[in-house]
C-alpha cells in the first residue's frame, strides 16, 4: 500500500516567498521514527504512515538493514515504499547527521519496533550508530524517547536493560494490545499501539479509541 508524498504540491499554487517556507519550518514539530530489525517491523511503518497525516510533523527516519530484512518476511511493503514514507532518511552509521546533535530541535524520538541489541545499546550509551546516538542526545537533552520493545519473555539481563534505560529517561512501552478497545482485526491493534505511543510524544492520533468511563469513543 502506497502512501502520497506529504510533500507534493497542488497544481496552480504559488511558490511561498523565501521567508514564509522558513517560518513554516520553524513550526513544524520533529520527530525521529528509528525501525530497527526486531520483529513488529509494521509498527514502525504505521507510525510513519499515520504522522504523514498530520500536516505540522516532519519525520525523521532511521532504518537499519536488519529491519529491510524483517521486512521482506513481514510485510507486503518493498523498501523503496518504506523509505518514500520519511520527510528525512538516515544512513544507520551517520553519527554526524543533524538529529546526532542536541543543537538540532526535536520533540523526541520513538523507536518501533525496538529489539534487545537496540535498548541495550541505548541503556548503555554506547553510540556506535545513529539509533543509539539520537536516543542518547534526545534523553541528555530531556526530551521523550519511546521504546515499542519487541520481546518476550524476559530474563532478568532484559529487565535490567530496561531499568538502566528507564533511569535515564526513556519510556519502554511493550506494544501490548488493550483488549478494552474490542479490537477486530490485527489492524485495530496496530493503530491503538501507535497511537498510544504517539500519545507519549504528544502527537494526537485520530485513530486511537479512548476510555470514557462507559466504553470506548
Amino acid at each position: 500500500m502506497r502512501v502520497n508524498n506529504r510533500d507534493s504540491q497542488t497544481t496552480g499554487q504559488h511558490a511561498a516567498a523565501p521567508t514564509e517556507v522558513k517560518e513554516r519550518k520553524r513550526m513544524m514539530r520533529r520527530l525521529i521514527v528509528a525501525i530497527s530489525g526486531a520483529s513488529g517491523v509494521i509498527y514502525g511503518i504505521r507510525t510513519l504512515e499515520r504522522l504523514r497525516q498530520i500536516a505540522d510533523v516532519e519525520s525523521h527516519v532511521i532504518i537499519t538493514p536488519s529491519a529491510y530484512r524483517t521486512a521482506l518476511a513481514e510485510v507486503d511493503y518493498s523498501p523503496d515504499e518504506i523509505k518514500a514514507l520519511a520527510d528525512h532518511l538516515y544512513n544507520h552509521k551517520d553519527i554526524g547527521a543533524a538529529i546526532s546533535s542536541g543543537s538540532f530541535q526535536t520533540n523526541g524520538m520513538i523507536v518501533a519496533p525496538c529489539s534487545i541489541k537496540t535498548l541495550s545499546a541505548i541503556a548503555n550509551c554506547f553510540n556506535a550508530e545513529l539509533i543509539a546516538r539520537s536516543a542518547d542526545v534526545c534523553l541528555k537533552e530531556r526530551r521523550r524517547v519511546v521504546l515499542l520493545l519487541r520481546e518476550t519473555p524476559f530474563h532478568a539481563g532484559h529487565i535490567r536493560l530496561m531499568d538502566q534505560a528507564t533511569q535515564s529517561g526513556a519510556i519502554i512501552m511493550p506494544p501490548v494490545p488493550g483488549l478494552y478497545t474490542r479490537p477486530q482485526t490485527v489492524d485495530d491493534i496496530i493503530d491503538q499501539s501507535v497511537g498510544r505511543a504517539l500519545d507519549l510524544l504528544g502527537i494526537h492520533s485520530p485513530t486511537v479509541k479512548r476510555w470514557t468511563g462507559s466504553g470506548v469513543e
